[in-house]
């Protein structure tokens, strides 16, 4: 409560300076303090009007404004923990990183950032504001992978158990596109409270059997991370979704729904929104190599770029070896002493933007310093191939799919110790 006080004190002295100095005229308040931070109600209202244009454009049905607010609050106090955590680790992504981003982001869509600039500033936002919006999104994604990854540890006898299964099967895979709702319960919940969220998640089951729209559904009454998105997650295997979901779908069909299925986190119903058959028979692949500098308070961020320009310029113009700067200066260990060598992976299993960079490369090439999350890279593609992914799944497949679940069981888990940690007080809107 010290805080609180601390911040309406400061609010109200700020509004009676304005009383005395100009006529009375509509101020922003504060909507939600989250430990020394604040949401401010322009923010929500920014968001409810973003949430509702989507839903417009997509035809989809949405909840009370009520509902749709208290979901929108939610995902803004979850945005605020992880950007204040990005604050106390000094994570900040830099206009050189955010400038290479955007260009990756240009050319996936086949423009250049002037077309994509024009393009953002037609669709009603400005560029600073796209760029803004974006450097939170990348400072999160960021964030999320630095505390989220190290929670994660697959063993070889999990890979190797995937693999043999897979074979077992004959890849008869089928993706799912999932459906959540959770009726949250508090951490140590007394019967009573149990018992009330059962109850809430029988009223939402049976909604849903009569005929009520899954999404708005979800918007209104879902605690789970996807609630906003209608509870929706993308398409899936049984392998790479949470297991939760893998336990009770897997022999489901496009419709059913299940639930309520009682968990630590609350209760849980599952749609099953559609299915489909694995969309490629085969999978690309890469072998590159990189050399990777990484900023630090003894190499800025432009000299880390500029020492790269200048290796690159050697090894364009025969002065030196990739292989031989690579074992000299690259920051990558694991790489480092093979001259910078990869392998062969699939893209997917780099960060976006290098592989990004990968696929904007013809064989052979070395791409212009580029950033990333774990430093400046110059990185050449040597080789592509495709293999055939209905014969076999290697093993760097298998560890892909279990990343994939674990990362996403494992970031709810996060979030919610983030959040019953934190101190957040809710403020009544100001009418």
């Amino acid at each position: 409560m010290k805080h609180s006080k601390k911040l309406m004190f400061a609010l109200m002295a700020l509004i009676a300076s304005h009383t005395a100095m100009a006529a009375p005229q509509q101020l922003d308040s504060v909507a939600v303090q989250i430990n020394d931070g604040i949401i401010l109600e322009s923010e929500i209202n920014n968001m409810i009007r973003t949430v509702s244009a989507n839903a417009k454009a997509a035809k989809q049905a949405l909840p009370s404004e009520k509902a749709l607010r208290t979901q929108v609050i939610e995902r803004l106090i979850l945005t605020h923990l992880q950007m204040q955590m990005a604050d106390r680790m000094g994570l900040q992504v830099g206009d050189l990183q955010l400038d290479q981003t955007i260009e990756n982001i240009a050319k996936e869509q086949k423009l250049t950032v002037s077309q994509m600039r024009d393009q953002i500033e037609k669709d009603g936002m400005s560029f600073n504001q796209y760029r803004e919006q974006l450097r939170e999104e990348v400072t999160i994604g960021e964030i999320q992978r630095i505390q989220v990854q190290r929670r994660i540890q697959v063993s070889p006898q999990e890979i190797s158990s995937l693999v043999k299964l897979m074979n077992e099967q004959g890849l008869k895979e089928v993706e799912f596109q999932v459906g959540h709702i959770l009726i949250d319960v508090p951490s140590n919940p007394t019967s009573q409270q149990l018992d009330a969220a059962s109850k809430r998640a029988d009223a939402v089951l049976k909604r849903l059997n009569d005929g009520k729209d899954f999404k708005s559904t979800a918007i209104a009454s879902s605690s789970g991370p996807k609630a906003l998105e209608g509870g929706v997650w993308d398409y899936m295997n049984i392998n790479e979704m949470p297991t939760l979901f893998a336990e009770v779908i897997k022999n489901a069909k496009k419709g059913d729904i299940i639930g309520p299925i009682k968990s630590g986190s609350g209760f849980h119903i599952i749609k099953v929104m559609d299915t489909r058959g694995l969309q490629t028979k085969e999978i690309d692949e890469v072998k590159s190599r990189h050399i990777l500098l990484k900023p630090s308070p003894i190499l800025s961020e432009e000299r880390a770029k500029a020492m790269l320009t200048n290796f690159l310029k050697q090894i364009r113009s025969g002065q030196a070896d990739f292989a031989t700067l690579a074992r000299q200066y690259s920051d990558d260990p694991g790489s480092a002493t093979k001259g910078g060598e990869l392998g062969w992976a699939q893209p997917s299993m780099y960060v976006p933007e290098f592989a990004d960079t990968l696929k904007s490369l013809k064989k052979g090439e070395i791409s212009e310093p580029f950033r990333t999350t774990h430093g400046w890279h110059i990185a050449q593609l040597e080789n592509t191939r495709k293999t055939d992914a209905t014969d076999t799944f290697n093993s760097n497949r298998a560890h892909q799919l279990i990343f994939r679940r674990k990362f996403n069981e494992e970031l709810q888990n996060w979030l919610n110790e983030m959040r019953s940690d934190a101190y957040i007080e809710i403020f009544d809107p100001v009418s």
